[in-house]
């Protein structure tokens, strides 16, 4: 190979009680898309804010070198000046500026020294996007387009200063594959014009799919770099979580028992279609001591039948009966369903399971504070026995239960998540994609966490995407299409093939 474009050497990044970084080293190749992977918590994302300068130089310990010479940033300008661009798994958009805007922002084309040039700027916007091969409007606003458009326009932001280097952080997190596809095109056309690109991602299937080799690394240690060709999903996965995993979904043996929740004709009005239905005449039974899971393509309704179940969605738009062990519930809200031991885990646990800027204690009691007071008084040391409990079963991985939750890896916070739910002591827990965004070696906790409820007589209700997860972990699957339950399959007879016809609206 030729000399890399970029080297870091020796990097260690610390904070208060952790070191994120521990003496890391990654090289990256001229035109190369290099993937980099490990398990949440490996130091991932710390190592790319030391190299795009999020975090500046004098925070961190080692080197860094482009094209041979040392490069130390103190600000994320000065990386940006070097030909390094970051894209973060949290887009940076301003939502109600428009695209050219978004991508000029703070670097404005101007006349008489102050007046922005709007002209120019919208030119050079249309030249951006279309050397790109994307056809978008400059002065389209970015609230009105989907994220895989926002992710187009973050990424035209980082390129239009003759980029060198892009780092991507799990850029296709909140994408349908018609937009991922899109995203392939656009690095393999910035490859080819020489760019680099260091890919964050837990989805092997895309590792494999458009990366040239892979960086591994382990709870902030660097373990190797490896040509795909000389990587498969087993060795990948041995190398990120320092174990063989035989079989990913450990299911232990479901004897189901007793109805515990029955849904009847459950109906969710669709709010921009009259007549029609988000969730059309949904019945079925959870039984104690299984995983029943639901399954179906984007836009089934999946995700809205759980958020009916919950009282997520106002009591107007909703009709059916809901019953625990038989008896009737009147669930209005989210409170009501608590009430009635029904806990939801939702599937965006940034924007709708955790409040960020709290700590672990305070997340993981926030739904059962009735159990912890009295006369509104928190019990503190009560409070601190039940979120250390949680801390431990659930292996959250934090000096403090003190620490802020935006301070956590994605698997951490989705345990925190996990155990506010459990907190609430709940009869029936719906997982709404319960490994979304987290790596293998989390998954696996996750998976265990799962057969313990059962066993313990928890109705666990899982809705995912992931097929493998469907056919590994359910003893008992409902798909859906088009707000319909269009089949039942149980363990033995689920297949792939069978799922998808009838989530596509076919029958067996």
């Amino acid at each position: 190979m030729n000399s890399p474009v970029l080297e870091m050497r020796h990097i260690t990044k610390k904070f208060p009680g952790v070191r994120a970084l521990d003496d890391v080293t990654l090289e990256v190749q001229k035109g190369e898309i290099l993937g980099l992977v490990g398990e949440n918590g490996a130091g991932k994302s710390t190592l790319m804010k030391v190299l795009s300068g999020v975090y500046p130089h004098g925070t961190y310990d080692g080197e860094i070198f482009h094209k041979g010479e040392t490069v130390r940033f103190h600000h994320i300008n000065e990386a940006k000046q070097s030909g390094i661009g970051i894209i973060h798994q949290e887009l940076n958009l301003i939502p109600e500026l428009n695209i050219a805007e978004n991508i000029f922002l703070n670097e404005e084309p101007t006349v008489w020294g102050s007046v922005i040039n709007y002209s120019e700027m919208y030119l050079e916007t249309h030249k951006i996007l279309d050397n790109m091969g994307i056809d978008m409007n400059p002065r389209r606003k970015i609230a009105h387009l989907t994220m895989g458009k926002q992710q187009l326009v973050e990424i035209a932001k980082a390129i239009k200063d003759n980029i060198e280097i892009l780092i991507l952080d799990e850029p296709t997190s909140s994408l349908t594959e018609v937009e991922v596809d899109l995203l392939y095109e656009l690095l393999r056309a910035l490859k080819h014009k020489g760019v680099s690109c260091i890919f964050i991602s837990h989805k092997f299937k895309e590792i494999f799919h458009i990366c040239d080799r892979v960086s591994i690394l382990k709870d902030g240690k660097y373990v190797g770099t490896y040509p795909i060709p000389d990587l498969n999903h087993d060795k990948m996965v041995s190398l990120m979580v320092g174990r063989n995993i035989k079989e990913l979904f450990v299911k232990e043996t479901a004897d189901p028992g007793e109805c515990v929740l029955e849904v009847n004709d459950l109906c969710v009005k669709n709010p921009t279609r009259p007549g029609s239905f988000l969730v059309d005449h949904v019945s079925f039974k959870a039984r104690k001591g299984e995983i029943l899971a639901f399954a179906g393509l984007m836009g089934s309704g999946r995700t809205e039948t759980m958020m009916a179940i919950f009282g997520a969605y106002s009591k107007k738009s909703v009709s059916g009966d809901i019953r625990i062990h038989n008896n009737s519930t009147n669930i209005r809200n989210p409170a009501d369903a608590l009430k009635n031991g029904i806990a939801l885990v939702t599937e965006d646990r940034k924007q709708l399971g955790l409040h960020l800027l709290m700590s672990i204690k305070e997340n993981i009691t926030l739904a059962s504070l009735e159990k912890i007071s009295f006369a509104n008084v928190i019990n503190k040391p009560k409070e601190s026995q039940i979120v250390g409990e949680y801390i431990d079963s659930l292996k959250i991985k934090t000096p403090s239960d003190q620490i802020a939750v935006n301070t956590l890896s994605g698997g951490n916070q989705q345990k925190v998540v996990l155990g506010k739910s459990l907190a609430t002591e709940p009869l029936v827990l719906i997982l709404d994609e319960p490994t979304r965004g987290i790596d293998v070696g989390a998954k696996v906790e996750i998976f265990k966490i799962m057969n313990e409820l059962v066993k313990n007589g928890v109705v666990v209700i899982m809705i995912s995407s992931e097929m493998l997860e469907v056919l590994g972990m359910a003893d008992r699957i409902l798909v859906m299409h088009e707000g319909k339950i269009t089949g039942e399959l149980n363990r033995k007879e689920a297949t792939e093939e069978k799922i998808m016809t009838y989530a596509t609206g076919g029958t067996r």
